[in-house]
């Protein structure tokens, strides 16, 4: 084995052309003895060309990998079964498959077949198994391969789900945002909205539909991360019992109920298990079962349109329905992303922290991918923002957005320079900035020289630029403040930038 690893590796190394004209005539030559010992070139050709943009020479490949599933070498068998699912499956490769499962005596093999046959089955391979009494091939995965085949799926954005006595959502975002998260549904519900906040609790704020409501509309909040459906609770989730818990809570009414009214397709989800650890075989027992109890919702580890999550503490479990909804609808305006960018829902908390003042000029210091900046102005108000950034191809990215953002009434100019230079900058008039809006450089994954010096020119300069009552907001790692008497302190507190503790902060000009 260690040698068909060393092989593989060495192999994988070389370009593909290499492989399909030099590499493999070679193997179709050789005896029965030495193919088995250049078996893990079999596997080098399924992974370099699965990958293909080419799809006649993914054909020829594919082809060549369907004639290895005759070879005498049940090895290369097996190798060639392994590799066919990662080039796509079709009728020819599906019927060979079937016909080596029902002829091998092989357990290995059949136990390889019928992996492959779970990931590439169709109708054929249903029927066979309706008829077989052996319980090789897994149904479930089975039918969630034929059903993605048919319709891969997504989640209805439009739908009206009507209202459901009970139901709750939880609004998931990071460690210190719950408040501003909480404060934008109840505004929301104060100017007519469908929801209302009923708990705020560390990273998750509970609330509950007031009426029928659509996910567009639970969309247009701007602040969560994640949002998902509350299927219900599991004490000691570690207890065997938990499992059968887990697995009717997944079955359940409600659960089909949500999908059903929400999916265009089959009902698929992917369960997971959020806890530190290998979940695999919980994972396992939990599917199965729930499978057994409601067969209409198919549980699919490839491209489901739903996740239900299992979320552990001390005590008990929350299971949970999120959509998987891609693209995001409330990023329509992000062309491009860009290294070490902001957060988008972290922008989105920082222009609702920063509130609204009649004609705004907006200053994005260090604006990257400008998601500050778009947020800021899509909550309207704004006559003019400014982008500044020391890398240019960061700059020319965060100017794609803004544009794509299609925000009326907004001009907006951009500049590849350092922030300190803003002598070069002739938007930014003294004192007639009212906001300067910012998540700069933290000193993780991009390196700053001198943060201190980089933090104080960033209070000096926000002094020099805000007209009076205007406000700096920004994500500050240090534990710095500004000694400019202008600007007073109004808030502050820690965020979890996945596992970095920062401060928010809102400075105003007095």
């Amino acid at each position: 084995m260690k040698a068909d690893n060393d092989l593989y590796r060495q192999l994988r190394e070389l370009p593909a052309a290499q492989l399909w004209n030099e590499e493999v005539p070679k193997f179709n030559q050789l005896g029965a003895k030495e193919r088995n010992q250049q078996v893990a070139l079999v596997r080098a050709v399924g992974v370099v060309f699965s990958t293909s943009r080419n799809p006649e020479m993914k054909a020829a490949v594919k082809a060549w990998m369907i004639g290895l599933l005759q070879d005498p070498s049940e090895k290369i068998r097996r190798y060639a079964t392994a590799a066919i699912p990662k080039l796509g499956g079709d009728e020819a490769s599906e019927q060979k498959l079937l016909d080596i499962l029902q002829t091998t005596e092989v357990e290995r093999e059949k136990k390889k077949v019928a992996s492959a046959l779970e990931k590439i089955g169709g109708a054929a391979t249903l029927k066979v198994v309706a008829q077989s009494g052996e319980k090789l091939v897994n149904e479930q995965k089975l039918r969630a391969s034929v059903a993605r085949q048919e319709n891969a799926g997504s989640v209805k954005m439009e739908t009206v789900l009507p209202k459901q006595p009970g139901l709750k959502l939880h609004l998931r975002c990071r460690m210190g945002l719950e408040n501003i998260v909480a404060n934008e549904v109840r505004e929301a519900e104060a100017q007519r909205g469908k929801f209302r906040v009923v708990e705020v609790r560390g990273c998750c704020v509970v609330i509950e539909p007031k009426e029928a409501f659509t996910l567009a509309e639970l969309y247009k909040l701007r602040c969560f991360d994640t949002a998902s459906f509350v299927l219900g609770l599991v004490r000691n989730p570690e207890s065997v019992v938990a499992l059968e818990g887990l697995a009717k809570l997944v079955a359940a009414p409600l659960t089909e109920k949500l999908m059903s009214v929400l999916t265009d397709g089959a009902l698929r989800y992917r369960l997971s298990m959020l806890a530190e650890g290998n979940h695999d075989v919980a994972v396992e027992k939990v599917t199965t079962l729930a499978y057994q109890l409601n067969p209409k919702l198919l549980n699919d580890a490839r491209e489901a349109p739903w996740s239900i999550d299992v979320l552990f503490n001390e005590i008990s479990a929350s299971v949970e329905l999120r959509p998987k909804i891609s693209p995001n609808p409330r990023l329509y305006y992000r062309t491009d992303v860009i290294n070490a960018a902001s957060h988008p829902p972290l922008a989105a908390c920082l222009a609702r922290l920063a509130g609204r003042m009649p004609h705004e000029i907006v200053w994005d210091p260090f604006c990257g991918s400008a998601l500050e900046l778009a947020e800021v102005a899509l909550m309207g108000g704004v006559d003019q923002v400014i982008g500044t950034d020391i890398d240019p191809e960061a700059l020319a990215i965060g100017q794609k957005n803004f544009a794509a953002a299609k925000i009326a009434g907004t001009k907006a100019a951009f500049y590849a320079c350092d922030f300190r230079d803003v002598a070069k900058i002739p938007e930014l008039d003294r004192g007639k900035v009212s906001l300067v809006i910012s998540n700069p450089p933290l000193g993780r994954r991009v390196r700053v020289p001198n943060m201190h010096g980089l933090f104080a020119d960033l209070f000096r300069l926000s002094s020099e630029v805000l007209r009076p009552g205007g406000r700096l907001v920004f994500v500050n790692p240090l534990r710095l403040e500004s000694t400019d008497p202008t600007l007073r302190l109004e808030t502050r507190f820690a965020v979890d930038l996945g596992g970095y503790e920062c401060r928010v902060e809102v400075y105003r000009k007095r």
